[in-house]
């Protein structure tokens, strides 16, 4: 098991190289021991195959997401999680394209990927996972998630911190027995909230304590938006990464979540 004291973490790329490339920039200068991403390296944004080159060329260490599993083993669908018939016809539309756009070799290394890792910062057991600790594709908001199941997570899984992501929505809790609960965040989308940044976390042992850091990143939003529609992307995604506004994946959304939203 892997000790370290302080690590980048990031999920969700979606096919957003650039916001991926402006990340690992910005990692390089805060001194981080390890870059870790916790799954979700294609759907929704153009040419998927930038990304992937990007994360084994900068040697981040990567976990497999319901997408990479998905697209590693070419099943039907993404196993995304959703119930609506609007988020799964997008989300069909974004596998597809995402299948036939993501070269065999990439393909073969998703299927190499483990589910987990578990690693230690400073005294601390951490857990990254996709969704959460028992389930890949499993959706854990911030505003309905109890800190009780939260709590009986930690002790069944035996880790003083869980990394997850999945949602595209960062958040994080304290636990009991000071264990926290960290979603990353994501690369590949902005967070429904009206601004076109994506974010990443920073988290630290400082010989006391285990700290987080959500970091904005800032990167061409319109440079993707203009290779998304050469790409005849749905124009709901773009209008997403033009404004800051989620148009889809909203009925999977919490009502308290949604209503940050403009739709």
């Amino acid at each position: 098991m892997d000790n370290r004291q302080r690590i980048a973490c990031f999920g969700g790329i979606y096919s957003n190289h650039l916001a991926l490339a402006a990340a690992l920039q910005d990692v390089q200068g805060r001194g981080a021991d390890a870059v870790y991403c916790l799954g979700d390296f294609g759907g929704f944004g153009p040419r998927p195959n930038r990304s992937l080159e990007l994360l084994r060329d900068h040697n981040v260490n990567c976990i497999q997401g319901n997408y990479d599993n998905s697209i590693g083993n070419e099943l039907d669908d993404c196993q995304c999680g959703y119930t609506d018939p609007r988020d799964n016809y997008f989300a069909q539309i974004s596998y597809e394209y995402t299948l036939r756009h993501t070269d065999p070799a990439h393909r073969a290394w998703m299927r190499t990927l483990p589910e987990s890792i578990r690693l230690h910062l400073g005294p601390l057991d951490v857990l990254l996972c996709h969704g959460s600790p028992r389930k890949m594709n499993e959706f854990l908001w911030e505003s309905t998630t109890s800190t009780q199941f939260l709590d009986s997570l930690a002790s069944q899984f035996q880790a003083d911190a869980m990394l997850t992501t999945h949602t595209g929505i960062r958040w994080q809790r304290q636990l009991s027995q000071d264990r926290q609960l960290v979603n990353v965040g994501v690369l590949g989308r902005p967070e429904n909230d009206g601004t076109t940044n994506v974010w990443y976390t920073l988290l630290e042992h400082d010989g006391t304590n285990l700290s987080a850091q959500f970091v904005p990143v800032n990167y061409d939003h319109a440079a993707l938006a203009k290779e998304m529609r050469t790409e005849e992307l749905p124009e709901d995604f773009i209008e997403t990464v033009l404004t800051g506004w989620w148009t889809t994946c909203l009925e999977i959304l919490p009502s308290k979540e949604r209503r940050r939203g403009r739709y």
